[in-house]
């Protein structure tokens, strides 16, 4: 994608701050629906990153174009000798919050504390991170650390269908 022109830079942005919103919605009425989405966007995200990085690791050298001065020296500094081990390590934690996401109990509060940390990790990044995304997603993170009941992720219950059922008799 050519994140040089413009108006596909802004469409991007808008489409990934509207993904955001929605996360953060689905984690206030359905937290378990928000864990399958973490699922899948963190495990995607660690198989883009893992293959992208051993591919073409340069790539990773954008963003210091949109982040704040202290991230840009460090991109273009550190980071860009050791992009691929860095970027590695990144996805392994990126796959990790994808399984805490998928068990239960302590793994998933963990894996929200990931998400957490991760995305305020990368809000410095900027435009190119998409910011605020990484404000409604970290609160998405948070409403599923405080309202999931931290079940495996299959085990639900639907419970505004026994209400219709009780209404109705």
């Amino acid at each position: 994608m050519d994140f040089t022109n413009g108006r596909t830079l802004i469409i991007v942005y808008m489409v990934s701050n509207l993904i955001g919103l929605l996360y953060l919605l689905a984690a206030i009425k359905a937290p378990k629906l928000a864990r399958l989405l973490f699922l899948l966007l963190f495990g995607w995200a660690g198989w883009f990153n893992y293959t992208l990085c051993h591919k073409n690791p340069e790539a990773y050298l954008m963003y210091s174009q949109k982040s704040i001065h202290l991230y840009a020296d460090f991109i273009n500094g550190w980071f860009k000798e050791h992009i691929t081990l860095f970027v590695s390590l990144i996805a392994i934690g990126q796959f990790l919050i994808a399984w805490g996401m998928l068990l239960k109990g302590i793994w998933v509060k963990l894996a929200c504390v990931g998400v957490i940390i991760f995305l305020l990790s990368i809000a410095p990044l900027g435009m190119y991170a998409a910011f605020p995304f990484s404000i409604f997603v970290l609160l998405a993170a948070w409403f599923i650390i405080k309202k999931d009941n931290k079940d495996y992720i299959w085990k639900f219950s639907i419970h505004s269908r026994k209400a219709i059922v009780n209404q109705t008799n």
